[in-house]
């Protein structure tokens, strides 16, 4: 295979070369294209998925622990916030390595949904990779400049309190009422649902999201409506 965009992707977008690329090239190749390519591919990233996750949970601590003096769950919250699934997938689309993730073809024509999800899962594993190429110091730099910069974003926003415990208090400080989620609709076979969910304040739609599961979906739902609870209180200022 041709190596020249890993290596070239390296260079410019983690700012050094591996000296072991496939390290990368494992990074970035999903379960189904070893599936689809038995014999010839043989690694795919789980494993340095569960070490790049790891990594990605002490730095994030560590960085959390000296720099706030906060309690255990106020913290828990501001970790998860950090290395949720919409933060690393976002930080992974702003590193442009999606062209470069190995898929099966099936794969490809999964929902956006589960694309954000792989993409996701192989910025765990390309923490992974740096750890193991380059040492922990880099890995830590690594996500100081692609996750931990979110920090203050995520303060700002609130987004690290629990979307529907913070939803509900702003819609009782904005409108006095107490917002109710409905199920508007569920598409796809059980093993692989998804549930559309709507959440209503004075019967108003506030707030739309999707998930694998009801609860996915309402919490999804919940953190867009406090998002334009937050843009009303920002417009009274």
């Amino acid at each position: 295979m041709d190596l020249t965009p890993y290596k070239d992707f390296a260079k410019e977008k983690l700012g050094f070369e591996f000296n072991d690329i496939m390290l990368l090239v494992t990074a970035l190749t999903h379960r189904s294209y070893v599936n689809e390519h038995r014999g010839s591919v043989k690694e795919h990233n789980e494993r340095l998925e569960f070490l790049g996750d790891a990594v990605l949970e002490l730095v994030s601590s560590d960085f959390l622990y000296r720099t706030y003096n906060e309690p255990e769950g106020i913290m828990t919250a501001l970790r998860a916030a950090l290395v949720r699934t919409e933060s690393i997938c976002d930080a992974g689309k702003e590193l442009g390595y999606e062209p470069l993730v190995r898929l099966s073809h099936g794969e490809k024509k999964g929902s956006e949904r589960a694309h954000d999800v792989i993409l996701a899962d192989c910025f765990e594993a390309v923490i992974g990779a740096i750890y193991l190429d380059h040492g922990y110091e880099a890995a830590r730099e690594f996500i100081a400049k692609h996750i931990l910069v979110k920090i203050d974003t995520i303060l700002e926003e609130g987004s690290w309190r629990d979307p529907k415990s913070y939803v509900q208090e702003l819609a009782q400080r904005v409108d006095t009422a107490t917002p109710v989620y409905r199920t508007l609709s569920e598409e796809g076979p059980d093993h692989d649902k998804i549930f559309k969910v709507g959440i209503f304040v004075n019967d108003a739609l506030t707030g739309v999201g999707e998930g694998h599961s009801k609860q996915e979906a309402q919490t999804a739902a919940a953190r867009e409506a406090v998002k334009k609870y937050r843009a009303r209180l920002a417009e009274q200022i």
